[in-house]
Formats: structure tokens, C-alpha cells, sequence
């Protein structure tokens, strides 16, 4: 049996009931996915994700990928080839390519929704099936030649890299020192070592092409310090025929020179490459135009979703993992008959600490996947605006304020959630290999750490989501909660639960309103403030994260108990009835026991000391 246990019925009621996604499709820009087709392919992802991508997780696990260092290569485990071929001769990865590469044009809920269900199932699936939606940013960002390179990696299912970081650089990417040198043909050779690039060597594609950024030399005006220097450039592992995408049998100087041994996600490369050692390492020099770090955030900001999905969905399995472990497992007689040696033994499910256990991981799993789909929606309004030809600035501010949440918050919640909650709930048999719980915590550990740490993503979130955007997403997202608050939603049931959200939003704001005292302190402008209070901030940064998580997650767990309450009160099959009632009781517990926590966020933030910085390294 599966690994993987899916949770198909709150995905569609994410999608057709919070959300409601049924307005937006069967019309512009989704003219082709209307409700019924939309319902059909949630359907089948899920489908083929519990019965075909999950049945090699394990196996590859303990049967990882063969680095072989004199030829450079890898061969990948037969199992997985056999599960990345199901979903790749699926297809269903053309949803997220232009219709111009052949793709299918749908909105990022649907994506992300089904998303999850790969992610779950086996998440290097998605990682090396990542080609035809990298062409998309190749397509979107390139001139003729690059368009055509796009169609070549969709139609030739070519893997594909995002090759940013360097051995010594880490996540100060301006620091890197990779250099690119213009050749007289119009190409360029690159040289440099890049280091932690997922899949960039394997067996399962006929070519790879590295989206690497590099320092141009030799061009007057670019190619300075920072992130501001760095170009992005098209580098394949095989050279091609850039008319018919044949592969010319000459192998390019882009060699992995090593394969990490890792804690967790073992199947998926992660690898050294190293760029013109010995052979050129040639590249196309994407759009013609000096702006990679700008070209490249599109690839992150995809990431950073990915990565949050992929936490999120592991979370969600190993929370239905335990809870049917609990179901099964009898254990001590109940609490109220502890002393009595004779009563009858009970499943854990009757103990209280284990139903806190349960109902705080489906709180946080549930809740996650809301926020999830919740961001997916601005980016369906992106699509919708741009389609017709309207302002999509707003969308994207909020698209691009609550990704730190999505994949910061989201994976530090899940990789804490999975270790301390869902594997604590099998007890000792949880840290076995017979269940499938330990391989999600040694998993999911690098959710946290992709893509940017979550220290990285808390200074994202306050410096370019809100203090460059001057407020005006995160404004927005707090008057939608406050209208909320204010509301009548739940018909006085939920009363109490709002009531909390407003304290919780008053002590989320006025923690956002003392960093922002102690930033404008540390203006060296002004005569009376002090340098050193930055630090203030950045002690406060990742905090954020966290308060504006748990206060947004609280808003929508409680915005789909409002759905849930209506749907009560008519009539409703017995399963709906249970379902419905769990997302009430998800809700109001999740408002009852972790928005009052943000009190305490808030006395911490508002009293910060800045004495740490000051603390002499040797007392550490």
C-alpha cells in the first residue's frame, strides 16, 4: 500500500468552496478549463500520484542515485525512472507551460492544488520534471533564438537547473565570482564552480540546460559587483542543433564534479558543477539583455511556492499517517478509568494529549494548504488582469507578500509539526523505517533551508514586501482580515474565535509598527537615532514570519469554518457532516491555542534587546 495518503476532498473544498474558483473558470484566460474538467484533473493527479509516483519514494530512498566521477555521470534508481516516466508521459505538466510551447493555460490554484498531490506522493518527481516549466520563463524572457530553445526543451522533456549559488558566496549571491566571456560568435564561455544545484546531472533526459548567472567580463558598463552585474545565461550539458533541438554528440563544459550525500530527499542530485575546466563551457546569454537577477526571480519565486507546497503536502500525509496509526493502536484504559486495572484498553485517539496532538496537526495542515491556495488566487488575478489588459500591481504585491509565508513559515511549521507531533504520535515505532513518518522528517528538513533560510525570507518579507511596497499589500491583507473580524460570520458561533483574531491582528501590527520605529531610529540622517538599532530589526525579522503566519493561517481556517457552519445548517450526507465539523473544530482550536501565543510575539518584539550584538564572540 501507498505511502502517500492524499486529502482530495479539502483541496476541492479550497478550491470550489473557500475559494470558489469555479468563477474564474471556463472564460478568459481559462476559456478551456471549466469546473467539470478542472474537478477531473484534481481527480487524476491525485490518482496517479497515490498509485504510481509514491511507489518508488521508498525504494529510492534507501537505493539512491550512483555518482560515477570519472565519467561525470549518474544513474538514477530503476524505480523512480519509472515513476518520473508515468508523469511525464502524463503530461499534466503542460499546465504550467505557455500555450505557445503547447501548453495548456491555467490558473496557479489549479496548478498549485494538484501540485500538492506530486509533492507528497514523491516530491523529485516535480524537482526533475521541472524542464517545460523553466522553458517558460526562458520563453517569456528570451528573443527568437531563446523561443526556440524553449520550444525544444518542452517538446524534447529536457531536465533543467537554476544555478545560482557558489562554494563560498552561500546565499549572498552578489558575491558570486562565476565569470562569463564574450566569444565572437555571439555566445559566451563560462567559468566558475556552482555548488547545491538540484538535478543537474541524471539518466532521465537526453539534455540539461543550466540557467546559470555569471559575471559578464569584458563588456563596458556591466558586469560589476553585486546582483546588479550578474547576467543569466543558457548553458546546456550537450550541445544541440538549435534549429531541430538534435543533440550534436559533443559534450559542453559543464561537468557535475560532485553529488552530496544528504540527510534526506536522497533521490533528488543535488550537485557540484563546475563550468569550463578543461573544455568551454558555452552559453546564450538569455534575451540579449543584462538582467539577470531580475530574470532569475522569476525561477525563485516559483521555487519558494514549490517549496512551501512540497512541506505542506508532506506535513498533510504524515498528519493522516498518524492519525490512522492512532485509530489502531490500543493502548491504556481512558483517563477518566486510569486507576481501574481492569477496564478496557482504548485506542490513543481517546487520550487527550493525543487528541491535542492530532487536532493541532490538522489545524496547521489544513490551514497551510488554505494559505497555500489562498496566494495561488492573486496569481490567478494576475493572469486574469493581464489577460485584459488591466492593472495587476495590487495581485501581485499580495502574491509577492505572502510568498516569505508560503515557503517560510510553511516549511518551518511543517518540519517542526512532522518531528515533534506526527512522529510523536507513533511513539517508538515512529523513529522505524517501517512507517513512513521518519523519511518525511529527514525529508522535509531542507524545506527550511531551500531557496533562501528562513532567516532570508524574513528579511525578504519586511524590506521588499512591506517596507518597498510602503504597506499597501500587507494594508490590504489587514483590512480583509479586520472586515472579517468585524463581520457576522458564523451567525455568533464563531464569535468568540473573532474576537481573538482581533487581538491578534492588534498585536501583529503593532509588532510590525515596532520594527518599523526601531528601522527609522537607525537612519544615519537622523541626528538622534542610532546605527546599531538595525540590528533590532533583523532580531525581529524572522518573528515576523512567524506572527503574520499564524495570524493569516487563523484568518482562513476560520474564514472556511464560516463555509462550513452554512453548509450545516442544511442538509449534508453523513461524511460532509464529519468533514464539515472537523473544519470547524480545526478552527476554533487553532484561533483558541495559538493566536493568544502572539501577545507574548509582540511583549518580545516591542522589548527587544540589541545587547546579543555586542556579546564577545568567545562567550558564545
Amino acid at each position: 500500500m501507498s505511502h502517500y495518503k492524499s486529502n482530495l476532498r479539502d483541496v476541492e473544498f479550497n478550491l470550489f468552496e473557500l475559494f470558489n474558483r469555479q468563477e474564474i473558470l471556463g472564460q478568459a484566460p481559462f476559456d478551456e478549463i471549466d469546473t467539470d474538467t478542472a474537478r477531473s484533473i484534481v481527480s487524476e493527479i491525485d490518482r496517479i500520484s497515490r498509485e504510481d509516483l509514491a511507489a518508488s519514494f521508498i525504494d529510492a530512498d534507501r537505493n539512491p542515485p550512483v555518482y560515477d566521477a570519472d565519467a561525470k555521470s549518474v544513474t538514477m534508481p530503476e524505480a523512480f525512472v519509472k515513476s518520473y516516466n508515468t508523469w511525464m508521459d502524463a503530461e499534466w505538466w503542460r499546465l504550467q507551460v505557455p500555450e505557445e510551447l503547447g501548453g495548456q493555460r491555467a490558473p496557479g490554484s489549479l496548478i498549485w492544488s494538484t501540485a500538492e498531490f506530486v509533492l507528497g506522493a514523491n516530491p523529485a518527481i516535480w524537482m526533475f520534471g521541472c524542464g517545460p516549466a523553466f522553458a517558460r520563463i526562458v520563453f517569456e524572457n528570451g528573443i527568437e533564438r531563446d523561443k526556440k530553445i524553449a520550444q525544444h526543451m518542452v517538446d524534447r522533456r529536457w531536465g533543467a537547473t537554476m544555478v545560482l549559488t557558489e562554494p563560498d558566496a552561500g546565499s549572498d549571491v552578489g558575491a558570486g565570482r562565476t565569470k562569463a566571456f564574450p566569444n565572437e560568435d555571439g555566445s559566451w564561455n563560462i567559468e566558475g564552480v556552482k555548488r547545491f544545484i538540484t538535478s543537474a546531472e541524471h539518466d532521465m533526459a537526453e539534455n540539461i540546460m543550466h540557467l546559470v548567472l555569471a559575471r559578464p567580463q569584458g563588456v563596458e558598463g556591466v558586469g560589476g559587483a553585486g546582483t546588479k552585474g550578474l547576467s543569466l545565461f543558457l548553458v546546456p550539458k550537450l550541445h544541440f542543433d538549435h534549429e531541430t533541438g538534435e543533440l550534436t554528440g559533443e559534450r559542453n563544459g559543464a561537468y557535475v564534479t560532485n553529488v552530496e550525500k544528504k540527510m534526506g530527499i536522497k533521490v533528488s542530485t543535488t550537485c557540484e558543477v563546475t563550468f569550463g575546466d578543461g573544455a568551454p563551457a558555452q552559453g546564450w546569454l538569455l534575451g540579449e539583455v543584462h538582467d539577470g537577477i531580475n530574470q532569475m526571480f522569476r525561477v525563485i519565486e516559483n521555487a519558494r511556492m514549490f517549496v512551501g507546497a512540497k512541506a505542506i503536502a508532506t506535513l498533510s500525509t504524515g498528519y493522516l499517517n498518524a492519525l490512522d496509526y492512532a485509530k489502531e493502536r490500543v493502548q491504556g484504559a481512558d483517563l477518566t478509568q486510569a486507576s481501574d486495572k481492569t477496564a478496557p484498553r482504548v485506542t490513543i485517539t481517546n487520550h487527550p494529549d493525543v487528541r491535542r496532538s492530532l487536532l493541532t496537526q490538522k489545524s496547521f495542515a489544513e490551514g497551510l494548504r488554505s494559505l497555500m491556495i489562498y496566494t495561488a488566487t492573486f496569481q490567478d488575478e494576475v493572469m486574469i488582469k493581464e489577460a485584459a489588459g488591466e492593472d495587476a500591481s495590487l495581485a501581485e504585491a499580495i502574491n509577492d507578500l505572502l510568498l516569505p509565508l508560503v515557503k517560510g513559515y510553511g516549511s518551518e511549521r511543517s518540519w517542526t509539526l512532522l518531528g515533534t507531533e506526527s512522529l510523536q504520535t507513533f511513539g517508538g515505532s515512529g523513529f522505524l523505517q517501517d512507517y513512513p513518518i521518519e523519511q518525511y522528517v529527514r525529508d522535509a528538513k531542507i524545506d527550511t533551508l531551500y531557496e533562501g533560510t528562513t532567516a532570508i525570507q524574513g528579511q525578504d518579507l519586511f524590506f521588499r514586501k512591506i517596507v518597498k511596497n510602503k504597506g499597501q499589500a500587507l494594508g490590504h491583507l489587514s483590512a480583509e482580515i479586520e472586515a472579517f473580524v468585524k463581520s457576522e460570520a458564523g451567525n455568533g458561533r464563531l464569535k468568540v474565535e473573532r474576537e481573538l483574531l482581533a487581538k491578534g491582528l492588534e498585536d501583529a501590527q503593532a509588532i510590525i509598527g515596532a520594527v518599523f520605529t526601531d528601522l527609522m531610529s537607525a537612519n544615519p540622517a537622523d541626528a538622534n537615532g542610532d546605527i546599531k538599532n538595525i540590528y533590532k530589526v533583523g532580531l525581529n525579522t524572522t518573528r515576523l514570519v512567524y506572527v503574520l503566519g499564524d495570524l493569516v493561517v487563523s484568518w482562513l481556517l476560520l474564514r472556511g469554518a464560516e463555509v462550513a457552519l452554512a453548509k450545516l445548517d442544511g442538509e449534508v450526507s453523513a461524511a460532509d457532516k464529519a468533514f464539515y465539523e472537523g473544519k470547524v473544530a480545526a478552527a476554533s482550536f487553532f484561533a483558541r491555542n495559538v493566536l493568544p501565543l502572539l501577545a507574548g510575539e509582540r511583549a518580545m518584539a516591542e522589548n527587544i534587546d540589541a545587547s546579543i550584538m555586542e556579546l564577545d564572540e568567545a562567550a558564545f
